[in-house]
């Protein structure tokens, strides 16, 4: 195996392995590496939902999507899909996956199935280095504070989701969420300090209001957002791609209008967050 850096500090590119056979070795240098990394890639794999299902339980559990379509067949993987007449793409906004359950998904395994001729990329950054980028004065002032988050008004009846040409096709939308965690949390495996906000379900911090929680949120945002952060995953025919969603958060690109676009999620089980 050898890994090739996606971008200076957010993901790695991973070649010389077939997941699916992956041994235990292997294994350990992978997780490791998306721990680290926060997104890895790999190109050129063969990987059928029966096997997508067999890696993705080497790392834990699974997690049911309570709102995307899943595969009939294979109800542990989620649909993440747009339609070639569908303006609206799931995932088109900076966030992080689940982080409005109690506790949160660790990460993904995303295959691609359909891609368009161009464009679908997705991007990612690195919430290690977000953090580690923030004034001293920025550290203090969130280094004790806690945070909202819930999804009711993205994916709920009369959320943003529902009011778009996918709203149709969402599940789950009278499940309620909400979740409180820590604004800084410690990677329970590297114990890394990594900034835990995202403007998709992050709502206000605990004891104020959401108009007293902007200010100092939109400074968040601001520095998680900054380029050098980031990577972009090109999507390929055969991509693999596993993502912390501790560690990074992603944006999914709206580039393609005209064209289908169709990937296989599973989402892995997490852990507590902890600051």
């Amino acid at each position: 195996m050898a890994l090739e850096p996606l971008a200076a500090e957010c993901g790695v590119e991973i070649h010389g392995v077939q997941i699916a056979r992956a041994d235990d070795a292997q294994m350990e240098e992978i997780r490791n590496a998306v721990y680290e990394h926060g997104v890895a890639v790999f190109r050129d794999q063969e990987l059928t939902p029966e096997q997508h299902i067999a890696f993705a339980k080497a790392w834990g559990g699974i997690d049911l999507n309570a709102y995307f379509p899943l595969e009939a067949a294979y109800p542990e993987i989620a649909l993440v899909r747009k339609r070639a007449d569908q303006q609206t793409n799931i995932g088109g906004a900076w966030h992080t996956d689940h982080s409005y359950d109690q506790v949160p998904a660790m990460g993904s395994i995303l295959v691609a199935r359909t891609l368009p001729p161009s464009g679908g990329d997705t991007l990612f950054s690195h919430m290690g280095a977000a953090y580690d980028a923030l004034s001293d004065e920025l550290k203090a002032a969130i280094e004790n504070l806690s945070a909202y988050h819930t999804a009711d008004h993205v994916y709920k009846e009369g959320g943003i989701y529902s009011q778009t040409d996918i709203g149709g096709e969402l599940r789950g939308q009278d499940v309620r969420t909400g979740a409180v965690h820590p604004v800084v949390i410690r990677h329970p495996r590297t114990g890394r300090k990594l900034l835990y906000v995202n403007p998709s379900f992050t709502i206000h911090f605990t004891g104020q209001t959401r108009e007293e929680s902007l200010p100092l949120l939109q400074q968040l945002f601001a520095e998680a957002m900054n380029p050098t952060h980031q990577c972009r995953v090109v999507w390929q025919h055969g991509s693999v791609a596993i993502w912390d969603n501790r560690t990074t958060w992603h944006n999914a690109m709206n580039d393609y209008q005209g064209h289908a676009r169709e990937m296989h999620r599973i989402t892995l089980t997490g852990e507590p967050l902890a600051a």
